[in-house]
């Protein structure tokens, strides 16, 4: 008699490999955020616009990577748990508490979550700040890349990264990043979205496939 599990087809046992390409760099007295919007299943496309740029709070946002439906479980747990902080203080929450509450979430699951966000934002203490964290890890950087895009754009970030970058630097260096990494990374495409954030709020973009800086090999 045949067992359940030899009556499934193939590819429902198999691991189902996902992709992005997401960044974050901090100014001064701001940050900027950044994703591609395609979502994949092994060779697959399940979604070609999906916003990955994620709020925790008014004016901290995260950058989703790994499984879809465990990054934005981690960032609605990490949302309420934020307005309920915020509410108990009476103040806006830290971006480091933010990205402390997701390092955590992290580590407790690592073995059943498959996720990795980057954590960026602005807040009274510390200006703009972008964290790493990821099994555990909790790491503030100046930039953060991530997703299977990441690789194919390393040596462009580490050439074009300057300290005392302007906002619209800022903003330039995200989205050249996003077009280079869409370019090249057929888990990576769609659209691109960025988040501006500073202490005014937050401004929101979305730049269409078409409308991406083009480079010199395409």
């Amino acid at each position: 008699m045949l067992e359940e599990s030899s009556l499934q087809p193939e590819w429902l046992s198999e691991e189902v490999s996902t992709g992005t390409t997401i960044i974050a760099i901090a100014f001064e007295g701001g940050v900027v955020i950044g994703s591609d919007s395609r979502v994949s299943a092994g060779a697959s496309v399940v979604n070609r616009v999906m916003n990955k740029l994620s709020p925790l709070h008014d004016k901290i946002y995260c950058a989703l990577s790994g499984s879809a439906a465990d990054a934005q479980t981690m960032a609605e747990i990490v949302n309420y748990q934020l307005d309920v902080h915020s509410i108990e203080v009476g103040e806006d929450p830290l971006v480091r508490s933010a990205a402390t509450l997701v390092k955590n979430i992290s580590y407790k699951y690592k073995e059943e979550l498959s996720a990795h966000l980057i954590v960026a934002g602005w807040d009274r203490r510390a200006g703009g700040q972008v964290y790493v964290t990821l099994d555990g890890l909790l790491a503030r950087q100046p930039f953060a890349i991530g997703g299977s895009g990441s690789s194919y754009i390393y040596g462009f970030v580490d050439a074009e990264y300057r300290q005392g970058m302007t906002k619209k630097d800022c903003q330039e260096f995200v989205v050249n990043a996003l077009a280079l990494a869409m370019n090249r990374d057929g888990s990576s495409g769609g659209v691109a979205y960025f988040v501006t954030i500073d202490k005014d709020g937050t401004d929101e973009k979305c730049i269409l496939g078409n409308k991406l800086p083009t480079f010199f090999d395409e």
